[in-house]
């Protein structure tokens, strides 16, 4: 059994060479996609948005009443919103309905339950 080669960094902390390789390449992958998403999320019309969608299945209509918001301007968060994967739409009659789709679901109560109060 061969020993492992260590890496010291700044003479006082110590990482096996496969552990510091594992960090350079999580350091290294592309987290562009991860970014995009946080930047969606970060804007609190589009979480209210995905918030009522957690109740119901909405028409764009009943969005536009509840977020005040021009229509021309919640089109956009909805395309943003559905562009991450977080919400899908579908025709019923005349009406453009919006619901959550698994992973806008998931990841809606992965965030409340972090900041539920204990």
């Amino acid at each position: 059994m061969s020993e492992k080669k260590i890496i010291e960094v700044k003479d006082a902390y110590c990482l096996p060479e496969d552990v510091l390789d594992a960090v350079h390449a999580a350091m290294n992958e592309d987290v562009e996609e991860i970014v995009s998403l946080f930047k969606i999320l970060s804007d609190p019309t589009r979480l209210r948005i995905l918030k009522a969608l957690e109740v119901q299945s909405l028409c764009v209509c009943v969005l536009v009443e509840c977020t005040d918001q021009q229509h021309s301007a919640l089109s956009y968060h909805l395309k943003l919103l559905k562009e991450a994967g977080l919400v899908n739409s579908r025709r019923e009659r005349s009406f453009q309905i919006y619901e959550l789709t698994e992973f806008g679901n998931l990841l809606l109560k992965h965030i409340e339950k972090h900041f539920e109060k204990a």
